[in-house]
């Protein structure tokens, strides 16, 4: 038995927020001090550094789990079931429900319950919880409902990520340009034909696990109470460059293939610099010394980090549109990688 996607959604949130946007923003570093770069000079070295140009924000009134049942909405129409058959929802997210200017998450109901209702889901039957697992949320939450498929304790899964980062920015952070809103979902069923093929996840949670965390405020005088998601930004780098190529071989050779097999790579779109850094290596590990092209789709230029929402927006994106010259075709071998919060990382690998 294996599992394959029968349908995938995502949606974009209504508003473009460019680095133009941020023009008139103070932003502080870790001393409380002014950046003394000038702010275009700052916004075009962001932009040479990350790739992101501009990001969306979603609209006030709008909350994650309405974005994750849109996108979860999508994909069910295009799976072509009826949604009482879905018997799980898995929801990944980091900051739950957050109403605009409260700073405070909401997780009671969990998201998956959430969407559950607003998809009027009426099957008693149906299970949804949430999982937090960082940036790595919509990849693990497909490996878990592989898991439940697998194991006959479900027939039919759908996975959201979904994610509303815009309400959990410091003003006065440069690094939460970075980040962005959105929701990507995907359907997932038994089949006797390949679909996942092997996958990998890991963990380090010594020093690393603070590497992401929330924190106050880096305006001096900002209420100590306040908190925000806050990055090493350095450590992030570095810990990624060495551990997720290591996970994406892992993951293939779980699979069985190899890079030179390899069609498509989805990444967790949350730099380009360092995206493009981590799949040279992982191709390092084959010998072989280029990224070889069309096979590293990318979205984070123009979307942000979405965290849990980049990597099935992308992927749906790839599937539904004529996207940047990429295209797949049934057959192809895709692999899918993620890095984030706790430190996580994980990759699975996929016959389209």
């Amino acid at each position: 038995m294996y599992v394959k996607f029968t349908g995938t959604g995502h949606v974009l949130p209504s508003q473009r927020v460019t680095n133009e946007d941020f023009t008139n923003h103070e932003f502080y570093d870790e001393k409380g001090e002014l950046y003394p770069m000038p702010m275009p000079d700052l916004l075009r070295k962001f932009e040479e550094i990350t790739g992101i140009g501009e990001r969306r924000y979603a609209s006030d009134q709008e909350r994650a789990s309405d974005l994750g049942a849109a996108a979860g909405k999508v994909a069910i129409e295009e799976a072509g079931i009826d949604p009482n058959s879905i018997d799980l929802i898995i929801a990944a997210h980091n900051f739950g429900d957050m109403d605009k200017g409260t700073g405070r998450s909401d997780i009671l109901p969990s998201l998956a319950s959430r969407i559950k209702h607003i998809l009027e889901i009426e099957n008693d039957a149906c299970v949804p919880f949430d999982i937090l697992f960082g940036c790595p949320g919509w990849i693990q939450g497909v490996l878990l409902a592989e898991m439940y498929i697998k194991a006959g304790k479900a027939k039919r899964a759908l996975v959201v990520g979904c994610e509303m980062l815009s309400r959990a920015l410091d003003p006065h952070d440069r690094n939460g340009m970075i980040f962005a809103d959105g929701a990507g979902a995907c359907i997932l069923e038994a089949s006797d034909k390949p679909g996942i093929i092997g996958s990998a996840v890991m963990n380090k949670a010594a020093e690393e696990a603070y590497y992401l965390f929330a924190g106050p405020g880096e305006k001096p005088g900002a209420d100590p109470d306040e908190r925000f998601i806050k990055m090493k930004g350095r450590k992030i780098y570095e810990f990624a460059l060495k551990e997720v190529p290591k996970a994406m071989k892992m993951a293939m050779d779980d699979a069985g293939v190899e890079a030179k097999d390899l069609d498509m790579i989805f990444m967790h779109q949350a730099n380009a610099k360092l995206d493009h850094a981590v799949v040279d290596r992982f191709y390092r590990l084959y010998g072989i010394r280029e990224i070889p092209e069309n096979v590293l789709p990318m979205s984070v230029n123009w979307l942000g980090n979405s965290s849990v929402a980049t990597v099935p927006t992308l992927f749906d994106l790839v599937r539904k549109t004529d996207y940047n010259g990429h295209t797949l075709k049934k057959g192809d071998t895709l692999l899918f990688a993620s890095v984030g919060a706790g430190m996580n990382v994980n990759a699975f690998v996929y016959t389209y």
